[in-house]
Formats: C-alpha cells, structure tokens, sequence
C-alpha cells in the first residue's frame, strides 16, 4: 500500500520503523472526533471557494460512510499507515477517488491531530463532570441521612475532636467541588481551536478559522500557528485535574478501608463491592477501594511522564507528542472508573453508628474541658495545661474523661462547675461548635440544604 508521503522517498520503510512510529493502535480512539472535525474542514474549504459543492458532498457522503464502517466494526485500521487520520484519509481516497485526496487541502497532521484531542478532551472532561456530581449528591445523601451520628475526628490519625458523621460526608463533598472545577479548568485550557494553523507557519488558503470553530464549538482561536501545533499544556491539565482527583478518592477510599477493619468497625462494605482470599476463608477484602488507592500511582505516573517528554522539545511540532495520547486516555479512563467505584461503595456500605458513638468521646473531650475555664476567664494556655494534667491523672488511673466527678475536676481548678460535666457527651461538644462551617448540628442542617440546592436535589 502506497503511503501518501512516499513520493520523497527512493527507499522503502522498514517493518521495524512501521511498527515503532505506529500510533493507530491507540490513537484509532480520536475516530470519530477526527471525522467531525474533517467535515467541519470540508465546510471551511467549500466556503473558501477551494472545493465545490459536488467535491463536498462527495467527501461528506464518504466520511458519513465511514465513521459508520466504525461504528459497525468492521473499519480495518493498518499498523502500515501509521495513525488515524491517515487511515481515514486513505480509505477516503479509496472510496471517492481523486476528490477524496483534496480533504487535506489546508490542513496537517499536526493541526489536526490536536484540534482532535481537544475535541475529545472537552467531551471527556463532561463525562467526568457528571460522575463527580453524581458522587457528591451521594455525598449529600449521606450527610442528610447520618446527621444524628457521632464519630471522632483525626489528626496525625490519633482521635482528635468528636464530629458528626455528616461534617465528614460534606467535607468530601466541597473537595469534589474543587475537582469539578480543576477539571473546568483544563476544559477551558482546552476550548481553542489550532486547526487552520497548518503544519507550523499558518495555511496559504483563505480558510475562516472562526467559522471553522463555530462548528465545532470552540469559543477561541489559538492566535499562533507555531504554538497550536506544539503545545500540549491542554493535556498536562487534564492530566493534572486527573491526578489530583485521584488523590483525593485515594484519601477517600483509605479511611473506608481502615472503617471497615475489626480495628474500627466503623462500616461495612457491600459483599457485592468486595473479594475474598484463596485460603484464608473469613477474608472479606475491600479490593475496589486498594485498587482506587493504587491506581492513583499510575495517575500521578502519567502526568509526571509526559511532563519529562515535554521538558526539552524544540519549538514546534516534534514526534514526541505522539507520546501524549496514552496516558490521556488512560487518565481518564481510570478516573472514571475509579469514580464509579466509589459511589457505588458509598451507596452500598453500612454505617455502624454505635461503634463511632463509642469511639467518640474519651480524650476528645478534652479541648472543651480546658476552653470552659477560658470562658470562665483563664488564659487559654493556662487552661490548656490543666486540661494537660487531668488527661494524665486519667491515663494514670487508667480512667475516661466521661468517668470524672465533679469534685476530681474540682481538684485542677475551683472554676469547674456542676455544667462542666455536660462537656463529657460528645454530642454536646460537637454541637458547640456552631462557626460557620463547623460541626454543630444547626450548622450542618444549613449546609445540607445549600448542598441540595447547589446540586439540584430540591
């Protein structure tokens, strides 16, 4: 088969050299968005008088023919004619004939090839904006349906303060705000539209880009040729949005992990969302949350890779870029997978209110203790180290703070009195924290209801 770039060449290209420099095998995945933009180009050349209406249609009615072949499965894509465009193009030509050679009027690989991964890149990006909304009114749900629930909260993973269950469900919530609005970040990184920048200097042709960026829906121009084609921080955003989301679901997952060991027992996960072990019988394993948390490795590994093939490359175009597409698609498959994961074991996992009830109260009790007698007129740090001391007359004792009369409070400060013993309920001390954003019940009530609001649950 005829390579449409072998007029300079006296030699033929080698087996090795074919395979090697391949990218069909992946790119193949920029089909259909690389047949829209090629008749959003065939429009732009009919309306700069290049091709005539009959050309147009001709090209039209073969690549509409095509992308159904796709569709179908039956659209063979050769290793031999390197990637995507140039198997479209060639089965075009194939086609049509002669006509089918004049799509490329105008137009480069280079152009065309990144012109396709925005346009995939914005409607990918759509995709993950869903499953995050998705996520976060499960969020929601949750916050609403737990916010009798007490549990502890941790610092350096020691039990740190008592707060409602439902203060941790919203903070996840407002953290996959913040990815939704990454990844609309890297949507508008990418809503520019190179092609008609030609290979590196600009095209010859009278082709209204704006046009041409009106039917394909991107609102700006890239205003330089040079930059069109080489530029791929558009990928490293997205990258970046997918990385740092995983992240946060790897937080995520990690705390449910260590909930649902005996250790805890804080919930349990859906049987459905788990595995077992091949000889350990009473194994229930939380596989889906472990592979959430480690594929978070690879997408820390594709944003920094691609970084290091970035670092050095002369401006404009060069082959490297070939090297952006795996781990894009990769990327965002994985982040889609991992959060559909992770809703659906947040759907199906069981909260075990008593135990975080249980485990609320202790020596998280104590920061009250000493912020009653700053109420009371004590300097905070004073107050601190008598609340110091009576934690370790109680370690000493081998005692719980809930397990303090009022006369051994009485021993560390005259000021405490009878109502000091209320702060020993740790639904109490997570009510008095009633700051905008904090943990009392009447705060999360309200946060509750501008989370439905704000995500159209109402």
């Amino acid at each position: 088969m005829q390579k449409p770039w072998e007029g300079r060449f006296k030699e033929k290209t080698e087996e090795f050299v074919e395979r090697f420099t391949q990218s069909v095998s992946f790119d193949k995945e920029l089909a259909f968005w690389d047949i829209k933009q090629s008749v959003a180009h065939v429009k732009t050349l009919l309306k700069a008088g290049i091709i005539t209406q009959e050309e147009a249609q001709s090209i039209l009615q073969g690549l509409k023919d095509i992308e159904e072949s796709i569709l179908k499965g039956s659209f063979e894509f050769k290793q031999e004619l390197e990637d995507v465009h140039m198997n479209i193009e060639v089965e075009l030509i194939k086609r049509k004939g002669e006509v089918g050679g004049k799509l490329h009027t105008g137009r480069s690989r280079n152009d065309q090839v990144a012109t396709d991964e925005r346009l995939y890149i914005k409607d990918e990006i759509l995709q993950v904006c869903g499953l995050l909304r998705d996520l976060r009114k499960v969020l929601v749900k949750l916050a609403e349906n737990s916010l009798e629930v007490v549990m502890p909260s941790y610092t350096h993973l020691q039990r740190a303060q008592p707060i409602r269950l439902s203060h941790y469900f919203l903070a996840y919530r407002e953290i996959f705000l913040s990815d939704e609005e990454r990844f609309l970040r890297a949507y508008r990184s990418a809503d520019y539209l190179p092609l008609g920048s030609g290979a590196v200097a600009g095209v010859d042709f009278p082709l209204d880009r704006f046009y041409t960026a009106e039917l394909l829906g991107f609102n700006r121009l890239c205003r330089n040729s040079m930059q069109a084609t080489a530029d791929r921080d558009f990928v490293l955003d997205v990258l970046y949005a997918c990385a740092v989301c995983g992240m946060h679901l790897s937080r995520l997952s990690e705390d449910l992990i260590l909930w649902s060991t005996e250790e805890f027992g804080f919930v349990d996960l859906p049987d459905r969302l788990c595995t077992g072990s091949s000889i350990m019988p009473q194994k229930k394993n939380p596989d889906v949350l472990e592979l959430i948390r480690g594929k978070t490795g690879r997408l820390y590994g594709n944003l920094i890779g691609f970084f290091t093939t970035l670092k050095a490359l002369p401006m404009a175009y060069n082959r490297d870029l070939q090297e952006d597409k795996e781990p894009l698609f990769d990327s965002l498959r994985t982040i889609q997978d991992c959060l559909t994961g992770t809703k659906l074991v947040l759907e199906g996992m069981s909260i075990k209110a008593d135990a975080m009830k249980r485990a609320s109260g202790g020596f998280t009790l104590m920061t009250d203790l000493a912020n009653y007698l700053v109420l009371k007129g004590v300097a905070f740090r004073q107050a601190h180290h008598i609340a110091g001391s009576i934690t370790s007359y109680l370690i000493e004792k081998g005692k719980r703070p809930e397990d303090l009369t009022l006369e051994e409070l009485r021993n560390f400060s005259e000021l405490y009195q009878e109502d000091a013993l209320e702060l020993l309920n740790p639904e109490k001390v997570a009510d008095r924290r009633r700051t905008y954003g904090g943990t009392a019940k009447e705060e999360l009530v309200k946060r509750i209801e501008v989370a439905k609001r704000e995500e159209g649950m109402k």
